[in-house]
């Protein structure tokens, strides 16, 4: 599954803040834009593992996976 990220220049404190839009509140940084990026990889899996967390919790609900 391929996402859009926003990479900004953190001009205060140096570095890289980055952003996934498809997944709101999914936010990393890094010191060099590569850090940034590959903290983004591992935010956006925790937000993804949350979210299926959360699907799984509600009463009534039958889970299946499905590959994308």
């Amino acid at each position: 599954m391929d996402l859009k990220v926003l990479i900004t220049e953190d001009c205060e404190d140096g570095g890289y803040v980055v952003s996934c839009p498809a997944l709101p509140g999914c936010h990393s940084q890094g010191e060099t834009m590569d850090e940034a990026l590959e903290n983004i990889r591992d935010a956006i899996q925790g937000c993804i593992a949350a979210l299926n967390d959360r699907a799984v919790r509600q009463a009534g609900v039958v889970v299946r996976v499905v590959s994308v």
